[in-house]
């Protein structure tokens, strides 16, 4: 299962989310979105989970958790929207 986390601090790095996920079953990957011109943290990312039922208990345990200071936003992704080109 595909998890959006959201609300990250800037300061926490992958490793960090990882091991926060890993309490609850096996991470199979995470990614922190970055801004690719300043190359600094937007504050939110994904976690992939095999396992629906270990991401299940991580986002309701996790949800609303304090993390670095801040609340943590964790939900199960929704796909990708497709943009409409920018019309100028």
């Amino acid at each position: 299962m595909n998890i959006y986390i959201g609300n990250l601090s800037y300061d926490a790095g992958e490793d960090d989310i990882r091991k926060v996920f890993e309490e609850f079953g096996s991470v199979d990957t995470v990614k922190i979105v970055m801004d690719k011109f300043t190359n600094r943290s937007k504050g939110f990312g994904f976690v992939e989970m095999n396992n629906d039922d270990e991401a299940k208990k991580a986002i309701s345990q996790l949800d609303g958790k304090d993390h670095l200071g801040r609340a943590l936003k964790v939900n199960p992704a929704r796909p990708k929207e497709e943009r409409r080109p920018r019309s100028w």
